[in-house]
């Protein structure tokens, strides 16, 4: 991820300033923030997921980062994520998702009904990547009459 990610800022015009790695599961990231900040980038790159990239964006909150003029690109972020982390921490936060819930109608419409299945909670692009994927597979079954 991190070698493909360079390889578009690159291409794009942009600078990698630096890079530095986490063990998983790490607690305390001030050391990590700490280098990216002093690095004065436009945006730090999140390639973690998870409780990692969670506590990167919060502790990089209580250090002031995003308020200093940096954003946080988050590689693996999910809607539920944000929502996790609430607006304010979530502030300044970049991020790609392959499926939106309200994006438009269709899938507004495919959220409304996962919803109803599921405690009110909206789909992720996991969800309907998965969704999608059973749906071909089962589509492709029938249309062979073979399983």
């Amino acid at each position: 991820m991190e070698r493909d990610v360079e390889a578009v800022v690159l291409r794009n015009g942009g600078k990698v300033l630096g890079k530095v790695r986490h063990p998983l599961s790490t607690q305390d990231f001030s050391s990590f923030l700490l280098q990216a900040q002093a690095s004065k980038a436009k945006i730090v790159g999140l390639a973690n997921a998870g409780a990692d990239v969670t506590n990167s964006i919060k502790q990089g909150a209580e250090f002031g980062i995003v308020k200093g003029g940096q954003n946080f690109a988050g590689l693996l972020v999910f809607i539920t994520d944000v929502h996790a982390l609430g607006l304010e921490k979530a502030q300044g936060l970049i991020f790609t998702e392959t499926f939106y819930w309200d994006m438009n109608e269709q899938t507004r419409a495919f959220a409304k009904r996962f919803a109803e299945r599921n405690r009110g909670i909206h789909p992720t692009m996991i969800h309907a990547g998965a969704y999608a994927g059973t749906l071909h597979y089962l589509k492709a079954v029938e249309a062979l009459k073979s399983d």
